[in-house]
């Protein structure tokens, strides 16, 4: 495929992006941190389905009733007909009845509440288990790079995915979406999915890499423009199919897994932009400055002071 514009002529306004995003995103940390679900966080979390449009007032109202004080901090609406409730202490049998009754009288076209409870010792193991689990991939897909193909792929790779990890962390922080399993799950999809679309841009620059042996940084260059705009229809297409059904879930799924498909929606987009305009781009700018290295060494011994 003929390149339509040169990506890598480019690609510092690519990078100059993928900063002010991270950036933004430790920003967006340091002021309002994450929206820790039950999961990782200990305490109660109580969801309503309430079938009507509600507002915070009306539910802290129905919390006061009962004699259970609620930070506004701690109530979020998810949709137009869902709230959740998070308190910091586990509620109790009798707290759990009082919250039915209340909830009956309050929102009479309500589906019932679910409640659930972590205490601080499962919250502590589970956030420890979901960092090694994000770890532990990302260390066995830089070694399997290193093995298929070289050491500079493999740190293009892995920054590619801190990326798109990143940039999701940064969207679920700033929109105060509540951070669980689901999004661990969804995290770990990302980055599969990111990677293997890297791969095969890698494996096409590979393999021009065999037809044309590349001795100055303009032709490398142009070797992995080429590369990518070989690969550019295919990593299109099959983003915006998984896109698809991603939204189709997100719409039509349920609210139990609207987290784990908005983060999909927010990964597959960041990963898609990764892929092509950062990994590439970031192993042509190593790969880059070794050929100029290894030049000047050669014309050193030729032309030796």
């Amino acid at each position: 495929m003929k390149p339509k514009f040169d990506i890598v002529r480019m690609s510092r306004w690519f990078f100059l992006l993928s900063a002010a995003i991270t950036i933004a995103g430790i920003i967006v940390f340091a002021v309002f941190g994450f929206n820790l679900s039950t999961d990782f966080k200990a305490g109660s979390r109580v969801q309503l389905q309430v079938n009507q449009t509600v507002g915070d007032a009306k539910v802290q109202q129905m919390f006061d009733s009962i004699g259970l004080h609620v930070e506004d901090a701690n109530i979020t609406t998810q949709g137009k007909d869902t709230v959740v409730v998070r308190f910091p202490t586990i509620l109790t049998d009798a707290e759990t009845a009082k919250i039915k009754t209340a909830e009956s009288s309050y929102f009479p076209k309500n589906q019932g509440l679910s409640v659930d409870t972590v205490d601080p010792y499962v919250a502590n193991q589970t956030a420890q288990r979901a960092v090694i689990a994000v770890l532990v991939a990302s260390a066995f897909i830089v070694i399997y790079i290193c093995i298929r193909f070289e050491w500079r792929f493999a740190i293009a790779g892995i920054i590619a995915l801190l990326h798109d990890a990143f940039i999701v962390l940064a969207a679920f922080a700033l929109l105060r979406r509540e951070v669980d399993l689901t999004f661990v799950a969804a995290v770990l999809t990302i980055i599969g999915y990111s990677i293997n679309d890297t791969i095969v841009i890698f494996d096409r620059i590979r393999e021009n890499l065999k037809i044309v042996k590349p001795k100055d940084v303009d032709t490398l260059k142009t070797l992995v423009n080429r590369s990518l705009w070989q690969t550019m229809s295919r990593s299109i297409n099959t983003v915006i199919t998984v896109l698809i059904a991603s939204l189709i879930l997100y719409f039509f799924g349920g609210t139990s897994i609207r987290n784990f498909t908005f983060a999909l929606i927010i990964g597959l987009v960041s990963g898609a932009y990764s892929s092509i305009f950062i990994a590439s781009p970031l192993w042509l700018l190593i790969r880059g400055r070794n050929l100029e290295h290894g030049k000047k060494k050669n014309e050193s011994k030729v032309n030796p002071a």
